[in-house]
């Protein structure tokens, strides 16, 4: 079921957006080669924490029931699509690290994506973060009310495709609020004119997920982790955004990165 949001629970999902942008903000500082990705993990769990919210991918249930999922943030380096399960893993120069985050606060999720360039990273990493996050505003431009989800994925598809990138058909980006994963499915594929229609008031993240090669992934046997088949780099970006009659709305933030960080896209 679709839940159209009233402008006080916008606040609210604003609020909760802030505090996962602000512990992105402050994993940014200790994002460096060096650094493992389990205590990148640990400073955005205790920063969460101590914000009077819980850390919403923790335990979140997965396809094997007796394993949810064990970390506060997904980080996912180098050929790690998504869902990457913080770990002892060293980050090293010219890597890139996909960090999403997810807080819950006072009954309202955020949830939103950066990729991060660690040190100097290759042109085609550079290209790839570059049309991954470009792909994501041609995704938020169409979340208009009248439009429809196809028009998103449409848009996001042809802008990538069309540069050689390949596009995950198999995971989505979704409606969020009450619950972290709220209907509809948002798809980076599809079609003109085609899904569900879009309302004023409806919240979704949009969040392309691009790989350098191949659009094939493989699922890895822990459950979570996501990599590309070819082994090749992919990149993750996300937003929040709330559907308008006009331009729409991003209610979520990458400031709080970006005062820390150069932009690695630009």
């Amino acid at each position: 079921m679709i839940h159209l949001k009233l402008p006080n629970e916008i606040a609210k999902l604003r609020s909760a957006a802030e505090l996962v942008g602000k512990t992105l903000g402050e994993v940014a500082k200790y994002v460096r080669p060096g650094i493992t990705t389990f205590e990148l993990d640990q400073i955005a769990e205790d920063y969460i924490l101590s914000h009077n919210a819980r850390p919403a991918f923790k335990g979140y249930p997965g396809p094997h029931p007796d394993h949810p999922f064990p970390g506060s943030l997904c980080l996912s380096v180098n050929e790690v699509v998504v869902h990457g399960i913080p770990n002892d893993y060293v980050l090293q120069e010219g890597d890139i690290l996909s960090v999403d985050c997810g807080a819950e606060l006072d009954g309202f999720f955020g949830d939103f994506a950066y990729t991060f360039a660690i040190g100097e990273i290759t042109p085609d990493k550079k290209a790839l973060l570059k049309v991954t996050a470009e792909s994501l505003y041609e995704g938020i431009d169409r979340a208009r009310a009248g439009n429809r989800v196809g028009d998103i994925g449409y848009s996001v598809q042809q802008y990538c495709e069309s540069r050689g990138f390949g596009v995950v058909k198999e995971l989505v980006g979704h409606g969020v609020g009450r619950a972290l994963h709220e209907d509809p499915q948002i798809p980076n594929h599809g079609k003109r004119g085609d899904g569900k229609k879009l309302r004023e008031g409806l919240t979704i993240c949009i969040e392309p997920m691009i790989n350098a090669g191949t659009e094939k992934v493989c699922f890895m046997e822990d459950g979570w982790t996501v990599k590309t088949e070819d082994g090749k780099a992919a990149a993750h970006y996300e937003h929040m955004v709330c559907v308008r009659k006009g331009v729409p709305e991003i209610i979520s933030m990458w400031d709080y990165i970006e005062e820390v960080v150069t932009p690695p896209y630009k």
